[in-house]
């Protein structure tokens, strides 16, 4: 892997421009995996595709984000969960910056199509100050598409 690229393309049929749009359209939830002392976990997570880089956030003291503290390395998917099945998959590095999450955190409500006068939205920021931002860099990604066959 060159570490000089943010974007590592590894297999599949579609060449980086088309993994970038991808990602920047897609709005299913980023189903990320982390390292556990014993097994690892699959979490659902809003995610933003930003400087090369998968963003999302949690709270400080949530399972992912302990779990990332003690191996930041990770991986994940994002794929349609209807037919045509396609999409990519791929690892990363893990980053947590809690100064970023204030930033971050309405850019992930805007791009859920989450009212910022909604009930929801107004819960999420009062404990903004809780979270942390989670940057995914180093991605090295397989992408896949089905389309085609279906």
């Amino acid at each position: 892997m060159d570490n000089n690229r943010a974007l590592n393309l590894i297999s599949g049929p579609w060449d980086e421009s088309s993994v970038r749009q991808f990602i920047a359209a897609s709005i299913i939830p980023l189903r990320l995996a982390t390292n556990g002392k014993t097994n690892p976990l699959v979490q659902s997570l809003w995610f933003l595709f930003a400087d090369d880089a998968i963003w999302f956030c949690t709270q400080h003291d949530a399972v992912v984000a302990k779990r990332l503290r003690k191996d930041p390395h990770c991986a994940f998917e994002i794929s349609a969960d209807q037919p045509p099945y396609r999409g990519i998959r791929g690892s990363g590095r893990a980053e947590l910056m809690a100064p970023a999450a204030a930033e971050l955190l309405p850019k992930l409500l805007d791009r859920y199509s989450i009212s910022h006068n909604s009930q929801l939205a107004a819960w999420l920021l009062s404990r903004v100050d809780q979270e942390v931002a989670v940057r995914i860099d180093n991605l090295s990604i397989t992408s896949w598409d089905y389309s085609s066959r279906m």
